[in-house]
């Protein structure tokens, strides 16, 4: 099975070794037909501690690291 690859920004890095990413997703409310943001925070793995809070980033699904941890950062996006 693939695994999931998502885009967020790091809104988070206090704690050792993690970062936490929120990813915003749009999707059309049903009854509406407008467009809704919606977002959602995950905790990823960053074992370098080398990304701070306003990058761009990748995480992917892996096994579970922690109680709360089952993604890990996979690169930095080009910014500018």
């Amino acid at each position: 099975m693939p695994k999931r690859i998502l885009q967020g920004t790091v809104v988070s890095d206090k704690g050792d070794k993690t970062v936490v990413v929120r990813v915003e997703r749009r999707i059309m409310h049903p009854v509406y037909k407008k467009f809704i943001t919606t977002s959602k925070k995950y905790s990823a793995h960053d074992a370098d501690n080398r990304f701070k809070a306003g990058d761009m980033v990748r995480i992917r699904e892996c096994q579970p690291i922690s109680k709360n941890k089952s993604f890990e950062v996979v690169y930095e996006e080009a910014q500018g």
